[in-house]
């Protein structure tokens, strides 16, 4: 009976998914919309889903009990911290079940984002620390401002140890990632994304600039958040935005449209795949029975344009290893490649 529904919301989104033969990609996985619609909509809806909530106790005593008009940014921030943390302590091949059983390190990692004030990662902590990003509770955040207030908040979560690095200026500085991810060698290169394992004398790195394992490498959530065109997203940079969800590093997008934020997790075509916040829900109670069901989209997710998106955006990666990370140096070195003949041709 549990299960039943799920099933039915599963059709829908087949239903939903063009008849075509182009692959779908979710988070560095590759499906076929026609034969492998089971798995696809499996993995989408094991994604944590975090939605407006309302009647939590008010934020810092005295402050609003529901996020509804405001907190769409913080929610999709909560959601691709919450992949992060999946990846990290279940594996990327992890899937949520109905029916229930799951691993108690899925009910800790749930824990982390209810809307308790001390939950690490809810709405109330994020809100609060805000204001020292200069937003006042209650008012709606970008990108960027959400990236810094989880880099902010992972430094007082203990058990997940996880590392949370936001570029600056469109850039990545391998030698500010050396410290939160527990390197020991200092580096001095300074290199955008494009050019992460690309050494400052032009020549390419076959790896990232470092030589010796170390086994105090923490695992890595890596936001950029960039600017790809003005007023729209400039076309010449859809093809290596869709080449970034199909890193198996891939944590996903921050972004939308003005006002209003989405989760993005893949895509098909000439279309991004999300997770739509824009739902309340009223908040859950906290307590070793805390019923999932309402974390997880039983509907299907809802598709745009990419041409529709917004310029303003944070791209998410996850390394849960060194070798993790060499590897995305060596594929982003790819998408400047075929980035660099696309816009050539």
């Amino acid at each position: 009976l549990i299960v039943y529904p799920a099933i039915n919301v599963f059709s829908e989104f087949l239903e939903d998914l063009p008849d075509t033969d182009e692959p779908v990609w979710v988070l560095g996985e590759c499906y076929n919309a026609k034969t492998g619609k089971t798995e696809l909509l499996s993995d989408v809806h094991s994604r944590l889903w975090f939605t407006y909530r309302k009647k939590f106790s008010p934020i810092g005593g005295t402050g609003p009990s529901s996020d509804a008009g405001w907190g769409c940014m913080l929610r999709c921030g909560q959601m691709i911290l919450a992949q992060a943390l999946v990846c990290s302590q279940l594996g990327r091949a992890w899937r949520w079940r109905a029916e229930g059983g799951q691993p108690e390190k899925y009910h800790r990692i749930l824990h982390c984002f209810l809307d308790r004030k001390d939950s690490c990662y809810s709405i109330h902590q994020m809100a609060q620390m805000g204001v020292g990003e200069g937003k006042s509770v209650g008012e709606w955040y970008g990108p960027n401002t959400v990236a810094q207030v989880l880099k902010k908040l992972a430094l007082f979560d203990d058990w997940n140890s996880l590392a949370v690095y936001v570029s600056m200026d469109n850039t990545v500085v391998i030698e500010d990632i050396s410290t939160p991810c527990g390197w020991q060698e200092p580096f001095t290169s300074r290199e955008t994304p494009e050019q992460a394992c690309s050494h400052t004398d032009g020549h390419r790195a076959t790896t990232c600039p470092h030589s010796q394992s170390h086994s105090d490498w923490r695992p890595l959530l890596l936001v950029i958040p960039l600017r790809m065109g003005i007023n729209h997203i400039n076309p010449v940079y859809i093809q290596a935005l869709k080449e970034c969800f199909k890193m198996p590093q891939s944590c996903g997008v921050l972004g939308g449209k003005p006002n209003l934020a989405y989760y993005f997790i893949g895509f098909v075509g000439e279309e991004l795949i999300y997770l739509d916040p824009h739902t309340t829900q009223s908040a859950v109670e906290a307590g070793s029975g805390v019923d999932d069901q309402s974390y997880h989209c039983l509907r299907s997710p809802r598709r745009m344009k990419i041409t529709n998106l917004d310029p303003s955006v944070a791209l998410g990666f996850f390394c849960k290893s060194e070798d993790d990370f060499d590897s995305w140096c060596n594929l982003v070195q790819q998408v400047r490649v075929i980035h660099s003949s696309h816009n050539s041709m």
